[in-house]
């Protein structure tokens, strides 16, 4: 399969802005519709951008979301400082009605989400945000999708040129890609995995960090 229309979300975050990056420079993608809260300032001949400031409205606009072979979903909040009630509703409430309102025009759509290393997929764990994150994948999975995957990626470097990355961490990464170069991924192997479960697909629906490294190198 080659020449793929893809939807992101995200595109004004860290991983989001990567993914974006490699979809726009990858000659397997041909289009790409950006679905943000806020304006994101890039122009490319690939580029189409929709403003939804409320996710749980894209049914409103699905002319626009019909004919995509797949979306990336890579918004996300940090749950620091917040209660498991308004983290639930931002991350597992919010993705799955966006979620449904995909498989509403299109059910052929494969769904990439961005979940995290240490995802609790019992749903069961002392860690609030990894619980919630865990039942988002499982419920994710259920949805009939054409496929569902959720990545994992852990550690991550940008790409040059990108806005929303914080130095600090980009310094952090190469810290720990010096030491255990196996734990980190750079933004091109994740937008690549990404792409990939569409075109060659993968025998997992929970990719960590190894299986998006062998993913992106298919």
């Amino acid at each position: 399969m080659s020449d793929i229309k893809v939807i992101i979300t995200g595109a004004t975050g860290m991983v989001g802005e990567g993914v974006l990056f490699e979809c726009l420079q990858n000659p397997k993608v041909s289009d790409v519709l950006i679905i943000n809260r806020r304006h994101y300032e890039l122009n490319h001949p690939k580029l189409k951008e929709l403003i939804v400031p409320d996710f749980f409205q894209l049914g409103k606009v699905a002319s626009v979301i019909e004919g995509y072979d797949a979306c990336f979903f890579c918004a996300g909040v940090s749950s620091v400082g917040m209660k498991e009630e308004k983290y639930r509703y931002l991350t597992y409430d919010t993705t799955l009605a966006f979620a449904k309102s995909l498989i509403a025009v299109n059910d052929k759509l494969v769904f990439v989400y961005v979940s995290g290393a240490g995802t609790d997929s019992s749903e069961k764990g002392r860690m609030m945000w990894a619980r919630v994150k865990g039942k988002t994948e499982n419920d994710l999975i259920r949805l009939p999708f054409k496929a569902a995957y959720n990545f994992r990626p852990g550690v991550m470097l940008p790409f040059d040129g990108q806005k929303n990355w914080k130095s600090t961490y980009k310094f952090i990464g190469k810290i720990i890609k010096a030491i255990s170069p196996k734990r980190v991924l750079s933004m091109q192997e994740v937008g690549r995995a990404m792409i990939n479960t569409v075109t060659i697909g993968y025998t997992k629906q929970i990719l960590e960090a190894a299986d998006i490294k062998q993913l992106a190198n298919a």
